[in-house]
């Protein structure tokens, strides 16, 4: 059984046992490839939680309603991103032999490799969706295979074609452009267009759900490492992620607030809206 951590995000902090989501944090920065700081960024989503309502208007719900648990964060070893991803993927494994749904707050977007890896495991048919600025499908950057750069090439390797699929892609290298036009992921670029074609075909099938937050656009979200002009915007992100609830998902996760970039602290008050919106979404 994992511990209640002291400082927890708003509305979480019920026992573990009865808990359906179980919330952790991956403070892990050390691949990327621009500029760091998105290891602070589950500290301060709990610290700036509060700064929110529990209740939803979008909806009319509650987090006081659910059940969610707050376990705290991984103590993650900087300089070893393998270690860290094992880390990652055990924590996952084990909130997934408990029945619960894994909720992780990145991080740099290769964190999200290590759930993957758990959640394959157990569902062997998993689909990933993917809401993200970039493709992250290179097969390596600058020499390195375990790169923020790569998670979703190397979510391939474990899934294989026909279960990724990515939205609001603006941004990718043409090594990327030349794997996607091979039909092994489905790209929906710069915004949402094919969700409900994507949602209807996967039907019941497992999902783990990723989102990179700088698929907003850095006029409403500047507080990241890699911003890239042309995003969706929040209204657009609510109503994708509400289209996602009829979907069977089993783990999801929110990466890539690197809130020293925003001193008006308007990126992590937003990541925190979005956050309290996804874990309504999908605890049922």
């Amino acid at each position: 059984m994992l511990e209640k951590n002291i400082s927890t995000f708003i509305g979480c902090d019920c026992e573990y046992d009865e808990a359906k989501i179980v919330m952790f944090g991956a403070p892990f920065d050390s691949t990327t490839s621009f500029r760091p700081g998105t290891r602070f960024a589950s500290q301060a989503m709990r610290s700036e939680s509060f700064g929110i309502e529990t209740f939803s208007v979008y909806q009319m719900k509650d987090l006081l309603d659910i059940k969610v648990f707050d376990s705290g964060d991984l103590e993650l070893p900087f300089g070893s991103p393998e270690k860290a991803l094992s880390d990652i993927q055990e924590r996952t494994a084990t909130i997934l032999a408990d029945g619960k749904i894994p909720c992780m707050i990145g991080g740099e977007h290769l964190v999200t490799l290590g759930a993957v890896r758990a959640a394959a495991e157990k569902y062997p048919d998993l689909h990933v969706i993917q809401f993200d600025a970039h493709a992250d499908l290179r097969d390596e950057y600058l020499g390195v295979k375990l790169s923020h750069a790569c998670v979703m090439r190397r979510c391939h390797d474990i899934l294989g074609d026909g279960k990724i699929f990515q939205f609001g892609i603006r941004s990718a290298d043409k090594s990327e452009v030349d794997f996607l036009m091979e039909q092994h992921t489905s790209m929906n670029l710069f915004d949402f267009r094919t969700i409900n074609e994507v949602v209807g075909y996967i039907g019941a099938a497992p999902v783990y759900f990723t989102l990179d937050l700088d698929v907003l656009d850095p006029s409403e979200f500047p507080g990241t490492g890699t911003p890239e002009a042309g995003g969706v915007h929040f209204d657009e992100l609510i109503d994708a992620i509400e289209v996602l609830s009829d979907l069977n998902v089993v783990g999801f996760d929110m990466n890539e607030l690197s809130p020293a970039y925003d001193h008006s602290g308007r990126s992590t008050a937003l990541a925190c809206k979005l956050m309290r919106e996804m874990l309504l979404r999908f605890c049922k």
